[in-house]
């Protein structure tokens, strides 16, 4: 039985801290895993910048409320799941992922938590273990699953080179280039059939 693993961020949704650097007027964290592939050096920078400007979970939340998946995402989903079991696992934190869920009408989601104050600061991020993505994959092809996966980032090649068959989907130039034997789409049609062709 084939399992379908999606990034979240870039794939389904837009670039939360991306989003929350152009509200907020700062640049720097416009930076993703896209352009820094160690998740734990980046997330500590982040968390950095925001202490510096006095920014907090609330900030980010309400940034978060605005925004919603992107065009066609929905539709996606919702037929891939009637094909085959989705589990979204990212990077993100339950904290930022909710209100994206719901608009997304509530798929399977592995994500990571943050530790915050009483006074709504970030002060650091509990990963749910190393190497999430592909230790997640590992996980289900050890109980008997295949798995088909798919993202756009760094921190998603893992979990796709591990898959039965991967797929990147609106990803980098670079990343493309670096990676020339995966088939890379751009649209959500496209991608959708992909998918189908490899499933058991």
């Amino acid at each position: 039985m084939d399992v379908v693993c999606l990034d979240m961020e870039g794939v389904l949704v837009p670039e939360i801290w991306i989003a929350f650097s152009e509200a907020s007027g700062i640049p720097e964290l416009k930076r993703t895993t896209r352009d820094e592939p160690d998740y734990d050096k980046l997330m500590k920078w982040r968390l950095g910048i925001l202490k510096e400007h006095g920014l907090g979970l609330k900030e980010i939340q309400e940034v978060i409320s605005t925004i919603d998946p992107l065009p066609g995402a929905k539709e996606f989903l919702d037929e891939l799941r009637k094909v085959a079991q989705v589990i979204i696992i990212s990077d993100t934190f339950t904290q930022f992922a909710a209100p994206l869920m719901k608009k997304l009408n509530y798929p399977t989601l592995f994500c990571n938590t943050l530790e915050v104050a009483d006074n709504g600061e970030i002060t650091g991020f509990k990963m749910r273990c190393e190497q999430s993505k592909l230790t997640t994959v590992k996980a289900l092809q050890s109980m008997g699953f295949d798995t088909i996966a798919a993202g756009d980032s760094f921190n998603d090649l893992g979990m796709i080179r591990a898959s039965r068959a991967g797929f990147l989907f609106r990803s980098t130039e670079q990343i493309i280039k670096d990676n020339p034997d995966l088939q890379a789409f751009e649209e959500f049609d496209d991608f959708l059939a992909a998918i189908k062709s490899v499933l058991k």
